[in-house]
């Protein structure tokens, strides 16, 4: 049924709001205890002056000096943090500029490719020190029954960065990029057209259908009704879905992409009632909630694309 309307959402405490899914290779066996030792020289320290990006993992609880795996209800929680120096080219540039042209007017010579490229290398690390700082946090899901890691990633990139630095750290880790029997871009098409959502799911008023062929035109639909014989035909046209708005059970909202990634992770109203916050500020109860529900979308989610492909694509 493509009806869709999200249900408004209370979020106390933002979880997650995007997943990218890894497999878990099955020899993997590392205690919680353990993740938590290896983790400990990896902990997150602020930029250096000549430094313009620096990654590690702080609590996710947020507590200074407390444990950087948290466990709830058998879940690990994990979190990485990123921070970058921003120095925009634009100001580079212009410095460089600058700075080749008083060199040249003093020396009536023009500068060399060469000469200008260490220039530029040298005016970078005159104003990293004074650049300003950004802070982004990443917070890894391991659910060791499932054998799932799910990173809380809007991009592939920034996942990436969190995979390279766990499988460095935690020996004998192995990951592959969970994928489906069917892919996720021709299951949309299909519920699409046949304006029948998989079981336990109905389509929201939202997608984006891309052009394969060289035009790579786009189309998107937003807070649109997309049971119409327009959508159809841009579909039959050959236009493929790259994202579309779901709502699973009336619980949890969520936009899902071809490349089976989960974007804004919405927990509705209805999750949240009867819970109550503990002693702790509801970070454990909020953690219960989201994978308890998590744990039981995520298996739908699969078996509506088909089931899980034994052929994982290898993560870096």
């Amino acid at each position: 049924m493509i009806v869709g309307f999200p249900i408004p959402t209370i979020q106390r405490f933002p979880v997650f709001k995007n997943l990218i899914m890894y497999r878990i290779a099955p020899d993997w066996r590392a205690a919680a205890a353990e993740v938590d030792t290896c983790l400990q020289d990896a902990r997150f320290i602020e930029c250096s002056p000549s430094q313009d990006k620096s990654l590690g993992w702080i609590e996710p609880r947020g507590e200074d000096h407390g444990p950087l795996l948290e466990v709830i209800g058998g879940h690990w929680i994990l979190k990485l943090m990123t921070e970058t120096r921003a120095l925009p080219a634009s100001v580079v540039k212009r410095k460089v500029d600058e700075r080749v042209a008083q060199i040249e007017a003093s020396t009536g010579r023009k500068l060399g490719k060469k000469e200008t490229r260490d220039l530029k290398d040298d005016i970078r690390l005159e104003l990293l020190p004074i650049a300003f700082t950004k802070q982004t946090s990443t917070t890894v899901w391991i659910d060791r029954q499932a054998q799932l890691l799910l990173v809380d990633a809007g991009s592939q990139s920034r996942a990436d960065d969190v995979v390279t630095l766990l499988v460095q750290r935690l020996p004998g880790l192995a990951l592959t990029l969970v994928n489906t029997q069917e892919s996720p871009s021709a299951a949309m098409a299909d519920w699409l057209l046949s304006q029948e959502a998989p079981q336990g799911f109905s389509v929201d008023r939202e997608c984006e259908l891309k052009a394969a062929d060289e035009s790579k035109a786009v189309v998107r639909y937003t807070r649109h009704a997309l049971d119409t014989d327009e959508v159809k035909q841009h579909i039959e046209a050959g236009k493929m879905p790259t994202r579309l708005a779901l709502t699973w059970n009336d619980r949890v909202s969520l936009v899902l992409t071809e490349g089976l990634q989960l974007k804004r992770l919405a927990f509705l109203d209805v999750v949240f009632e009867g819970a109550k916050a503990g002693k702790d500020d509801g970070f454990d109860a909020d953690v219960a909630i989201a994978t308890g529900e998590l744990q039981k979308l995520l298996p739908a989610l699969l078996a509506a694309l088909g089931g899980e492909s034994p052929l994982g694509q290898p993560a870096k």
